[in-house]
């Protein structure tokens, strides 16, 4: 049985390589995490698109 964890927004961002793909974790306000996979190639995209979007 997997261990449980209390679900608040509260920590940092998270990336790890899992396996092929990227695992990213996002803390929500309100509590909860936005889980996010994404490959390689989609990762350069969005940090591409966040350097745009932030100047």
């Amino acid at each position: 049985m997997a261990a449980m964890k209390p679900r608040t927004g509260d920590g940092p961002l998270e990336v790890t390589k899992e396996g092929r793909g990227i695992v990213m974790r996002v803390p929500l306000e309100g509590g909860g995490r936005l889980v996010v996979e994404m490959t390689p190639e989609e990762a350069d995209n969005l940090g591409d698109a966040l350097k745009t979007a932030s100047g």
